[in-house]
Parts: structure tokens; C-alpha cells; sequence
């Protein structure tokens, strides 16, 4: 069975995000997901955070130099209080900022899956 699925610099944006977000709700297999580098943004965010709210196999995340902003990492937030698959996850090169740090730490103070 496929665990492992990079899709790094793949253009995908937050369309693409909507469809692999519709698929991670039902697969229970892949436990590694790259979509660094795909220009996604706040609304794709919303995707795959709705999805990995109720996977509980994906254990590492990278959504590194994408164009996720404070509402992306909201959405993130409130999905890392329902998670407790998720172990590894890159946000680095986005544009969280400060407010977006917040939202992300008060998903933080509830999770205790992510290492």
C-alpha cells in the first residue's frame, strides 16, 4: 500500500488541495504527505485541515514555502485540537506571522500527538 506521497512544486494550489483534502478523509493508509512548494493558500489550508481532522493515519505533513497566512493557520489550529495522528509537521516559509503562531499554539496546548 502507497504510505509515502510527495507532490512537492506541483502547482496545485487551493483547487488541488480541495480534491487530496476529499481523499485523506477516507484513506487510512498514507502516513506521509508533501505539498511544499504548491502556491497553497488560506482556502487549501481549509482543505486539508478539514481532513486531517478525521484521518488518523497521516503522521508527517509538509506544507513548507507555501502562501499560508493567519487564517490558514487558524484552520490548522482548530485541527491539531481534534488530531492525534499527526507527529511531524513543516510550516516553515509560509506567512503565518505572529497572529497565526497564536492560533497554531492554542492547537498545541490541547494535542499531544505532535513531537
Amino acid at each position: 500500500a502507497l504510505t509515502t506521497l510527495d507532490l512537492g512544486s506541483n502547482e496545485i494550489g487551493d483547487t488541488g488541495t480541495q480534491h487530496i483534502g476529499e481523499a485523506l478523509k477516507d484513506n487510512m493508509v498514507l502516513t506521509t504527505l508533501s505539498l511544499s512548494e504548491n502556491e497553497i493558500g488560506d482556502e487549501g489550508t481549509q482543505h486539508i485541515s478539514e481532513a486531517f481532522k478525521i484521518n488518523k493515519t497521516l503522521a508527517s505533513l509538509d506544507l513548507f514555502n507555501n502562501n499560508i497566512g493567519v487564517e490558514g493557520a487558524w484552520c490548522i489550529g482548530e485541527a491539531l485540537k481534534m488530531n492525534k495522528a499527526l507527529t511531524t509537521l513543516d510550516l516553515s516559509n509560509n506567512s503565518i506571522g505572529w497572529r497565526g503562531a497564536k492560533h497554531i499554539g492554542e492547537g498545541l496546548k490541547i494535542n499531544t500527538a505532535l513531537t
